[in-house]
């Protein structure tokens, strides 16, 4: 009976024992230095992009910005913008690149006032691994990620030929192009020229217009001296230096004088439709390019593949299709 009752006491016990065997062990404390396996959430929240334009102080201008800040939106993104109060500022732009770098931005986007100076500026962001990339105007400096842009040749020639055909191959033009030694400013009056050389008008005179309204009307003042009832066709660098030229033709009493722009502001195809001086201007897409390259920007820091080159269509704007044109601004704008 004791050794019935001794193996019932000893069974019990192994049946205690397994139980308590059975029992879950605490969690150990989480290790906050252990890697999870979950994938991390995108950090696009935290990327910042810095973009200095050539300048704020323009319509054109203000289309880019529009574009950066409505990428920014949509990316959930830090973006920020910046220029000099005038295109010629070169000094002023190379600051503005300088502090942007040092303020740590992880890409930088540019619109060069001198590709040479702004290309030196930008090297310590290369030499940082920050992406750099160029809009509108291309800085061209070995190790850049993208340009996105219009081809100003094209563009330029485009509005040469419209104009050409309009006006006649007997016309003679003149060039008032920008910024001497800026290569936008280059390539514009190289398609100008082109389109000219192809339908053989001669082209009279080129000169800066110093890239702002006053500039050109005061240039356009000396060619209206130098070649009295001559000047049939004015090709300009952008829409401000095509209304400075319209300016100086209408105080001159000229009625009859064929002048293009260049960039697609509303501000001159508010002339065009009005039956002014300025009858076309070569419309870029200065919200797209804005937008366009933001994005790429994106993709470079996340180290996603960007085409070197991202194109961007260009229109010649008339009183044809002006309306049109103001419309779809006015809706990218909202």
């Amino acid at each position: 009976m004791k050794k019935f009752f001794a193996l019932l006491m000893a069974m019990a016990m192994i049946l205690s024992l397994a139980a308590c065997g059975e029992k879950a062990e605490p969690a150990p404390a989480e290790d906050k230095n252990t890697e999870t396996t979950e994938p991390a959430p995108a950090a696009d929240d935290s990327i910042e992009v810095a973009v200095v334009l050539k300048t704020l102080a323009s319509e054109y201008w203000g289309y880019v910005k529009a574009g950066c800040d409505a990428a920014a939106k949509d990316l959930g993104i830090t973006v920020t913008v910046v220029g000099p109060g005038a295109e010629s500022d070169i000094e002023g732009q190379v600051s503005m690149i300088e502090q942007q770098i040092g303020a740590g931005c992880d890409a930088i986007v540019c619109a060069p006032n001198d590709a040479g100076a702004a290309g030196s500026a930008l090297q310590a962001a290369l030499d940082a691994g920050i992406p750099v990339l160029a809009v509108d105007t291309n800085v061209g400096i070995a190790g850049q990620t993208s340009f996105v842009g219009t081809s100003n040749v094209d563009a330029a020639y485009q509005g040469g030929i419209w104009a050409i055909d309009t006006v006649g191959t007997d016309a003679k033009a003149v060039i008032i192009y920008g910024q001497e030694g800026d290569n936008t400013s280059n390539m514009r009056r190289e398609g100008y020229e082109k389109a000219c050389a192809e339908k053989g008008v001669e082209v009279l005179q080129a000169l800066s217009g110093q890239n702002t309204t006053d500039g050109a009307t005061k240039t356009m003042e000396d060619l209206l001296n130098a070649y009295p009832d001559q000047i049939n066709i004015v090709f300009c660098h952008n829409d401000d230096t095509a209304i400075g030229a319209m300016n100086a033709c209408k105080s001159a009493g000229y009625t009859d004088v064929t002048i293009v722009g260049f960039d697609g502001n509303a501000s001159a195809v508010d002339l065009i439709l009005a039956g002014e001086l300025v009858k076309a201007t070569v419309a870029q897409q200065p919200y797209e390019m804005g937008y366009q390259v933001v994005e790429a920007a994106v993709k470079a820091v996340k180290g996603e593949s960007v085409d070197e080159v991202i194109n961007a269509p260009v229109q010649v704007v008339t009183a044809e299709n002006g309306q049109a044109y103001l419309d779809n601004l006015a809706a990218m704008k909202g």
